[in-house]
């Protein structure tokens, strides 16, 4: 049940960087909304390596080759590596180094408009553990408690570790509920959310710590 502060600007850099120890277990470092030349810094936190396009979620309209390239040159700086699921074979290489560093990877799946069927998830769930994720991590649209219930139930069957969230109306109480019903990894925000229904990074942390 970690807790994953978003570093998707300077200003959240910023914040990232005067953060305690505890304060959060991990980073993500979201390479598309930063800066191209900078790096993530050592020795405050384990990082997270993302790098999304548009559709994803992501701030760039980059290239195949050019989210490869800007990957490889940040690998060396982190512990896992998330791919979006549908980007795992144009990716393979990024993967493949990943491996190579013997960085976990995290397989993702967003739906910003809503949450799918119970069996499309089951297959997304299954798909990713077929392609060698793991972890697989899902974020959808959740509106009504069937969208929570069609991911909770997700828990009972997964045959991998699941990092679970939603967003929208329903999005910051499932988080805390998908936290302690096994969700391995839970973000939230430094500087402010990019998503609705998002927490703070640090005040989740106090929450699910019971502090």
């Amino acid at each position: 049940m970690s807790v994953v502060g978003i570093v998707d600007s300077p200003a959240a850099l910023s914040v990232a960087t005067g953060l305690g120890k505890g304060r959060v277990d991990y980073l993500e470092w979201r390479a598309d909304c930063l800066p191209e030349g900078l790096r993530p810094p050592e020795g405050i936190f384990p990082w997270i390596l993302t790098v999304r396009d548009a559709a994803e979620g992501g701030m760039r309209e980059w290239s195949t080759k050019k989210r490869e390239e800007v990957f490889q040159e940040n690998l060396p700086f982190a512990s896992l590596v998330d791919v979006e699921l549908r980007a795992f074979q144009r990716l393979g290489g990024v993967l493949a180094a990943a491996r190579k560093r013997k960085l976990r990877v995290v397989a993702s799946f967003h739906d910003f408009q809503k949450t799918p069927s119970s069996g499309r998830l089951r297959d997304l769930v299954a798909r990713a553990g077929d392609q060698g994720a793991d972890i697989f991590k899902i974020a959808t649209r959740t509106e009504s408690p069937a969208d929570v219930g069609r991911l909770l139930d997700l828990f009972a069957a997964a045959t991998i570790p699941l990092a679970v969230m939603g967003m929208g109306p329903l999005g910051a109480g499932s988080r805390i509920l998908f936290a302690q019903c096994g969700s391995l990894l839970n973000y939230g925000w430094l500087h402010q959310p990019n998503v609705p229904g998002q927490w703070s990074a640090v005040e989740l942390k106090r929450i699910l710590s019971g502090k």
